[in-house]
């Protein structure tokens, strides 16, 4: 046992292979970034490494987004004037960080007003937690006590509410105090709501507003990643280790993927999903606003029904509904050579869910 155990050991510190989930991750990343780059309608975050290496001297266009730290240095180099977003929520700018590029700078106001909500509770628990540890020091009997023990119980509650940047600590043996970085947190306010779109694309290529609108599709490339890894499909667990088999396993996950978005846009009618995407966008005042759904999805929604009076449903409940038809093979004692095809009667949701899927029974 011992010589197996060895050996087994051995071959694992040899083995040059992924684990199969990691090699399927890396698999679908490098067929999407391949596929993201002949289209600008689905666009990975790309990092600068890739554009030089790979983009750049491949003579390709991109559509990516800077990081944050890459914004708060724009914002303090003056690239981007926060005064420009008081009366308008993008526009484009130039900087010499970023030579033969269109940085888009936009602000969203109601992104901008969470993470101000979201910052404020977060220091006003930690502040919280370290008045309790302040008190704990300051008292009487049985006090906290010892720069080590104070610490350890500071970190704690740093380390729940990841707010250490915004405060100053002073820990002593017998004393411990903490007050608020408010330049600290002023600047990092200043930049709440914002992103910056960077694109290769000149002006004439691609505008603006359909630059971002480009960008902001990702989500539909997420949304498939969701399908195929977790909800529906399940790709995983791969029991496969060489690339080709691995590919061989994700192709009829791709096949059925792309049955299911077919599905759902003949199912519409009777999804929640919204059916009058003109609407819906007509009542966004800019790209860059949260997305509105229209008049006909929140009726939907609120009541439950359709226009047609049938009840709405997601679209895994509606294939659970279409899963109780049935086809019997019916074999009787009087003619057992000539079985019996019963199928059942569709109910009215199920009979307009094949109408719509163009399916006969």
């Amino acid at each position: 046992m011992v010589t197996r155990a060895a050996g087994r050991t051995q071959k694992a510190r040899r083995s040059p292979w992924l684990r199969p989930e990691a090699r399927l991750d890396r698999l679908i990343e490098a067929e999407l970034a391949d596929r993201q780059l002949r289209s600008l309608r689905y666009q990975l975050k790309i990092t600068e490494a890739r554009i030089t290496e790979d983009i750049k001297t491949g003579g390709l266009d991109w559509i990516t987004a800077l990081r944050g730290p890459a914004i708060k240095e724009l914002v303090k180099g003056g690239a981007i004037q926060l005064s420009l977003f008081d009366q308008r929520d993008m526009g484009a700018i130039t900087s010499p960080d970023f030579p033969g590029e269109r940085p888009i700078v936009c602000r969203n106001p109601d992104l901008a007003a969470e993470r101000t909500r979201k910052r404020e509770d977060l220091l006003m628990a930690t502040e919280r937690d370290l008045a309790r540890i302040q008190a704990a020091v300051a008292r009487k009997r049985h006090p906290l006590h010892g720069a080590a023990e104070i610490a350890l119980a500071v970190g704690a509650v740093i380390d729940k509410h990841k707010m250490r940047k915004h405060f100053d600590l002073d820990i002593a043996d017998d004393c411990f105090t903490f007050t608020r970085k408010a330049n600290a947190i002023a600047a990092e306010a200043a930049t709440d709501g914002l992103y910056v779109i960077r694109t290769s694309l000149a002006q004439a290529a691609l505008g603006d507003e359909d630059t971002v609108c480009s960008y902001k599709s990702l989500a539909l490339v997420e949304r498939a990643f969701r399908c195929i890894k977790t909800v529906d499909l399940q790709v995983r667990p791969v029991h496969h280790w060489l690339a080709e088999r691995v590919r061989a396993d994700v192709f009829p996950c791709m096949l059925a993927y792309y049955l299911e978005w077919d599905m759902r846009q003949k199912l519409v009618p009777m999804l929640f999903d919204d059916t009058d995407k003109e609407a819906a966008e007509a009542l966004r005042s800019s790209i860059v606003a949260p997305a509105q759904r229209s008049a006909t999805a929140v009726t939907k929604q609120t009541t439950g029904v359709t226009p047609d009076g049938l009840p709405v449903h997601s679209f895994q409940t509606l294939l659970a509904d279409l899963a109780t038809l049935t086809r019997n093979t019916i074999v009787t004692a009087v003619a057992p050579d000539y079985p019996l095809t019963v199928t059942t009667r569709p109910t009215p949701v199920q009979r307009r869910a094949l109408e719509l899927l163009e399916v006969t029974v």
